[in-house]
């Protein structure tokens, strides 16, 4: 009982800085890219953020499943992804203001490119690790999850409070968090890798989930899932950019909300943590 106490903790340790990663930046990004007149190029870095998942994830996860065990591979992807974000954050403290949008938009992408595919890594090495524990994953998993959640909310709050959010100093913050995820993801259990799976292409890349779509149900169900994120990424893109503006009308100036946008928007993950803790109930009864 205590290994397993133990076990869930240095997951939910995982979880946290995981997510924290991205929090240090994805919906604070807007307001520094406003303020150095790249308001009309934000919606690239978002762009790229969703080409660059539709391909690394599964190439990143046939490396991790074939040859390098997901732990190892967790680990280096960290340590890519954050080198570009601290190049990216110190390009821009050194143009002094005059930000260069392909340069910082390369930096970006090379970084995000590789921060993707952690998401499902990080999972991959907590299933290892609940099953070599003896503990069962649906209703173990989520709670550890939840703390993903709060470590993204952590990190909006972080720069918010110390004004890294109209700064480079968010994509510098990531970073760093990126590199100590780095090192710790090296502790973790050894995930087993399997080099002759006998899998087809389509099946490795994941292709054979279109399949899906012949179920009306599932195809309805992937259909509202595409609009809402259409929907999440315009709230991640403008967002704040578009709260932080009031602090140019006379009225709302000196309002908490339009002088902290960033922890403002921090009840949208709060109200994702409420429902991941819904998930153990509805799997159990709804299957």
């Amino acid at each position: 009982m205590a290994s397993n106490t133990a076990m869930k903790t240095r997951l939910i340790v995982m979880n946290f800085l995981e997510f924290a990663v991205w929090g240090c930046y994805l919906v604070s990004m807007g307001i520094y890219l406003g303020s150095v007149n790249l308001g009309d190029h934000i919606f690239w870095f978002y762009t790229g953020q969703g080409l660059v998942s539709l391909f690394m994830p599964a190439l990143i996860g046939i490396i991790a499943d074939k040859w390098i065990p997901a732990q190892k591979m967790l680990s280096l992807c960290h340590g890519i992804a954050g080198i570009f974000m601290l190049l990216a954050g110190w390009y821009c403290w050194q143009s002094d203001g005059n930000v260069d949008f392909g340069t910082l938009f390369t930096f970006y992408t090379l970084s995000i490119a590789f921060f993707m595919p952690t998401i499902g890594l990080a999972n991959s090495v907590a299933f290892n690790a609940l099953n070599k524990a003896g503990l069962d994953t649906v209703t173990a998993f989520p709670p550890i999850r939840i703390f993903g959640t709060i470590g993204f909310i952590c990190a909006e709050l972080f720069v918010n409070f110390t004004n890294f959010q109209s700064t480079y100093a968010q994509f510098i913050s990531s970073g760093v968090v990126s590199l100590i995820l780095m090192i710790y993801a090296l502790t973790m259990p050894n995930c087993p890798v399997n080099p002759s799976s006998g899998s087809s292409i389509s099946e490795t890349l994941g292709l054979s989930a279109f399949k899906l779509f012949k179920r009306r149900t599932m195809a309805v169900f992937f259909m509202f899932s595409m609009l809402l994120g259409v929907c999440l990424q315009i709230t991640n893109s403008y967002g704040t950019m578009f709260i932080d503006s009031f602090q140019n009308i006379a009225e709302y100036a000196q309002t908490w909300g339009a002088r902290n946008a960033t922890a403002l928007t921090a009840i949208s993950q709060a109200s994702e943590a409420l429902c991941i803790l819904l998930i153990p109930f509805c799997l159990k009864k709804f299957g």
